[in-house]
């Protein structure tokens, strides 16, 4: 095999790589001699069909596969002669004058990681801000559940605005019945905009025993097409009227919880408070963290890295933006600070190899048994029958494992800095742990320009996936070496984000991945929004 390198600058790589037609002629006679004794044809024995016979029935599918063998194991080669860091697949294209029996030009363009020295570690500094869990807190979460636990009691007269109604309804599009339109002993409360505007208010003042027919349209966007816009009637019986009953918290009421005291209830409120604040500080924390590593740390970074990056922020923004109430207007804002976004996705690629580095400097690993847990939970996004396949698509497919590996993998190596670094406390309120932590999601875009002061309801949610920057940029170098040289042959590589994981979900590659469940569908004419 001859290997020329064509190009070398910067980060991109490329190179000629000529396979003597001999190899691939040795691989599909070792391939047909592998076969031969499998094969059945009329007239020979089990395996005494003639090499020749062989080649002549399934010459074209075993040349194919003999190429993609050979294109892969020189792919590896290649890697390995030029110590190459890949920072994606390469791009690897056949000569298009190529036919069986000639040799095998391939064109090769890659980009590769860019060397990093192991930075130091001293001098870190981070201060730690702790929300102290107060009483008044316990009580208002424990006021919340009372409120989401509203209880009714049966009364007696009329139903008003706020009492809870047990109907039966029918409804019917120019006198016939609708499917999805019915219900017995539903329970419905009014005023809780539950069911499409207009039924809710029709319902004042029936009595149980009642019987009544309302007449309602459906909004002219409600997703069944046969009754986007229609004026339709529903059939109502009334059984029982309730009025909402007070809510009396102490032993009682959490022992209808399934707690044995309202204590018990209280602690696990503030347990859960606890974490919540903790959560927000381990961010905060983080949020610094990254933003002195970035300071102290620039180099270039493989630009279709950046570009996986981009694209990946870029399809959340334009996703968000067009359900705004001005779709036009948010996409319009998030265009003008298109380059902003790019220069965080830059970022974000940047300290994602700077954390890889420092973690395999100092030994972080994700270890088998985390990777299994990993793996299983990304699995129950399936169909219970297809999570099996898609465990074993993860573990054939080294840049899906990547993914699913590199939040973890960055968290760890997180953990360990943050042990590293010299932690001072300081107790703060939780608004004030909140303001923080927006400061430094604004404060990271202080890299591309300064975003407006003012932000429409679009720019939080750009806001949102620039936080992602901090919150997960790529990580694990090593993933992103090996994958290349266990990627199927084809004629042209497939350019696959290496690492990123973003905000611990991993969304699985679709090629051989078995299907997502399907969501529920909805009664084509249900009644509530």
């Amino acid at each position: 095999m001859q290997i020329v390198e064509t190009t070398n600058e910067g980060l991109k790589r490329a190179y000629t790589v000529t396979i003597p037609a001999q190899t691939i002629v040795e691989r599909i006679e070792g391939e047909i001699q592998k076969i031969a004794p499998q094969v059945r044809m009329p007239g020979f024995r089990p395996g005494k069909v003639p090499a020749n016979l062989v080649k002549k029935m399934h010459g074209e599918a075993i040349h194919r596969d003999a190429l993609n063998e050979t294109i892969r194991e020189a792919m590896d080669k290649l890697v390995a002669d030029k110590a190459l860091r890949p920072a994606m697949n390469p791009d690897i294209a056949l000569g298009e004058g190529y036919e069986q029996g000639k040799d095998a030009e391939l064109t090769v363009s890659l980009e590769v990681l860019p060397v990093i020295e192991a930075p130091s570690l001293e001098g870190l500094k981070l201060e730690k801000l702790i929300v102290p869990v107060a009483e008044e807190a316990v009580a208002e979460a424990v006021e919340r559940i009372a409120s989401q636990q509203q209880r009714f009691e049966t009364k007696d007269g009329e139903a008003a605005d706020g009492d809870q109604v047990i109907i039966d309804f029918t409804g019917k599009l120019d006198g016939v019945e609708f499917e999805g339109g019915k219900a017995e002993k539903a329970p419905l409360v009014i005023g809780s905009q539950r069911f499409i505007p207009g039924f809710e208010e029709q319902l004042v003042g029936i009595k149980a025993g009642d019987e009544r027919v309302i007449t309602v349209s459906f909004p002219e966007d409600y997703p069944a097409e046969n009754l986007k816009g229609k004026e339709v009637t529903f059939d109502i019986v009334a059984h029982e009227i309730k009025a909402p009953a007070e809510s009396k918290i102490d032993d009682d009421f959490a022992k209808e919880l399934g707690l044995e005291s309202l204590e018990q209830l209280q602690n696990l409120m503030k347990g859960q408070l606890e974490q919540e604040t903790a959560g927000l500080t381990r961010t905060a924390m983080k949020r610094s963290l990254l933003d002195q590593l970035a300071a102290g740390h620039d180099f270039d970074v493989p630009p279709t890295m950046v570009e996986a990056e981009f694209s990946q922020i870029w399809q959340q923004l334009t996703h968000e933006a067009s359900h705004e109430e001005d779709p036009e207007a948010a996409l319009a804002e998030i265009e003008a600070e298109k380059d902003d976004y790019r220069k965080i996705a830059e970022r974000r690629v940047r300290l994602g190899l700077l954390l890889s580095e420092i973690g395999q400097a100092n030994g972080v690993e994700v270890s088998q048994q985390e990777m299994s847990m990993l793996v299983s939970q990304a699995a129950q996004q399936y169909r219970p029958e297809d999570r099996q396949r898609f465990m074993e698509y993860v573990a054939n497919d080294p840049m899906m494992a990547a993914q699913l590996r590199a939040p973890l993998y960055e968290d760890k190596v997180v953990d360990f800095l943050i042990e590293k670094a010299e932690v001072t406390e300081r107790e703060v309120t939780r608004d004030e742990l909140q303001a923080a932590i927006e400061a430094d999601a604004d404060g990271e875009a202080a890299e591309a320009k300064k975003a407006p002061a003012k932000k429409a309801p679009a720019k939080k949610a750009a806001a949102k996936k620039a936080e992602a920057a901090e919150e997960a940029p790529a990580a694990e170098e090593a993933a992103a070496e090996e994958a290349p040289k266990k990627a199927p042959a084809k004629k042209k590589a497939p350019a696959k984000k290496a690492e990123a994981a973003e905000d611990g979900e991993a969304k699985p590659a679709a090629k051989k991945a078995p299907a997502k469940k399907a969501p529920a569908k909805k009664a084509a004419a249900k009644t509530e929004d």
